[in-house]
């Protein structure tokens, strides 16, 4: 792959490069403005939104190792009122023409489709991310994504609230991805993203944890081929569903890897936070000088 189209055409609009920030390192963009130009980028996914406001896990929230990081940030969000009225608003003044996506999160399904609701009284929000690597509390914290049921009950109730691009975020650690993407598609979604963190934990000399929580999700490098074998996976069985490829990018070349495997987006998180001028580089690497004017 030399050279790539100078935009891409997925969820009916146009992204000025495949490379898009993914949710939960960039917070709503503002926090970034100054550091990196995010009009630079095909899109930002945002920090999953809930119902109610969340304080999240106890701290540390972040453990390095060698390979990547575990992150207990525990879904800490405002909530979804002060989302539309604060966070949003700015945001979506500051991309201009790059893509907002929002994620969106749960703990019972019908709050997945309430969230997205309030939503809804916002212009310019490009799609919706469902992030359903998260426990369902009414079915003892088993994650919605581990269940094609599941995942095709909360499709179908946001799909009766939005007519706008919905997009399934799935977790690596499920017996058959393959299954779950095709529940998501049948109930109404227009693309995967693939894919979460995997669970894991840590423990400092002497036996305590390295995390306030103790569990954390690893995301990094050491994820990458996990991801682009979850995305070959889905792009061979579901052939034209769009797939967004997350995990593990750290260069051009990892980014190619996800295009390679069938992805039509690529999302940086991690690395980003590591070297917030990267996802440029990424994006000038690729062949796409004519993106960054």
């Amino acid at each position: 792959m030399d050279r790539l189209p100078v935009s891409h055409h997925v969820f009916g609009r146009q992204f000025h490069n495949p490379i898009v920030l993914a949710a939960g390192t960039a917070g709503f963009g503002v926090e970034l403005d100054g550091v990196m130009n995010l009009r630079r980028l095909g899109g930002v996914i945002t920090k999953s939104v809930s119902l109610e406001p969340r304080k999240g896990n106890p701290r540390p929230r972040v453990a390095e190792f060698h390979g990547g990081m575990l992150n207990s940030v525990g879904l800490a969000n405002p909530g979804v009122d002060r989302v539309c009225t604060v966070e949003l608003p700015a945001m979506l003044a500051l991309l201009q023409h790059t893509a907002a996506i929002v994620s969106v999160v749960g703990f019972v399904p019908e709050e997945y489709a309430q969230v997205v609701a309030r939503l809804e009284q916002i212009d310019g929000i490009a799609a919706y991310e469902l992030n359903l690597s998260c426990p369902n509390t009414a079915a003892g914290g088993i994650e919605f994504g581990a269940d094609p049921s599941a995942v095709s009950h909360i499709v179908s109730l946001v799909r009766t609230a939005t007519k706008r691009p919905i997009i399934a975020k799935l977790s690596p650690v499920i017996p058959d991805i393959l299954a779950l993407a095709h529940a998501a598609r049948s109930a109404g979604a227009d693309g995967i993203a693939l894919v979460n963190t995997i669970p894991g934990w840590l423990y400092r000399d002497g036996g305590s944890t390295r995390l306030g929580a103790g569990f954390g999700g690893m995301s990094g490098p050491a994820l990458l081929p996990v991801g682009v074998a979850a995305v070959r996976k889905v792009a061979t069985g579901l052939p034209g569903f769009p797939v967004i490829g997350v995990g593990g990018v750290c260069t051009a070349n990892d980014a190619r890897q996800y295009l390679e495997a069938g992805a039509q987006l690529v999302g940086i998180g991690t690395a980003a936070l590591a070297d917030p001028r990267l996802p440029e580089r990424v994006v000038r690497n690729l062949g796409g000088t004519q993106w960054l004017s």
